[in-house]
């Protein structure tokens, strides 16, 4: 990690963090790491490490947070929220600080690629003849698009 630029730190930023659903648990946390040694990805990953996002999001490193890759590594297990003894929603900051960088354009190229593919088919993957041929042989029914279904779903 590169020396923390101090004229780049927002103080505001927990605080609006706090104001979203999910994240107005977050100034509960006192960084005492068990999430951190918790967390399945980050045995795996030690890149990806809850402690150091509270860090992060309590520093008010908004910019340099929102870019990381490894807010998207997060498997949404909910371990770290089951264990955290301050009943800090981590997992739910964890959604507040994607839709962030979402709004800010700041989401991996794939997650875009994804959300056309809902768009377009209603589905995260593609149901072609072979899928619904095999469907036929075991009696289910065709499986169709439902893209307007899920359309209407995101409507504000």
């Amino acid at each position: 990690m590169d020396p923390i630029d101090l004229k780049k730190l927002d103080p505001d930023f927990k605080h609006r963090l706090a104001r979203e659903l999910g994240g107005e648990q977050i100034k509960k946390c006192f960084s005492c790491g068990v999430c951190s040694a918790r967390c399945p990805i980050e045995k795996i990953e030690p890149e990806y490490n809850p402690r150091r996002i509270i860090r992060m999001i309590l520093l008010g490193m908004e910019e340099e947070l929102l870019k990381e890759e490894f807010l998207w590594h997060c498997s949404t297990c909910y371990t770290c929220q089951e264990s955290c003894p301050q009943e800090v929603d981590f997992t739910e900051v964890i959604f507040v600080l994607r839709n962030m960088a979402v709004r800010k354009g700041l989401a991996p190229a794939g997650l875009g690629a994804a959300r056309n593919l809902l768009d377009q088919q209603g589905r995260m993957y593609e149901i072609g003849d072979f899928e619904n041929e095999k469907r036929k042989e075991m009696g289910l029914p065709e499986i169709k698009g439902n893209a307007k279904d899920y359309r209407e779903l995101l409507k504000d």
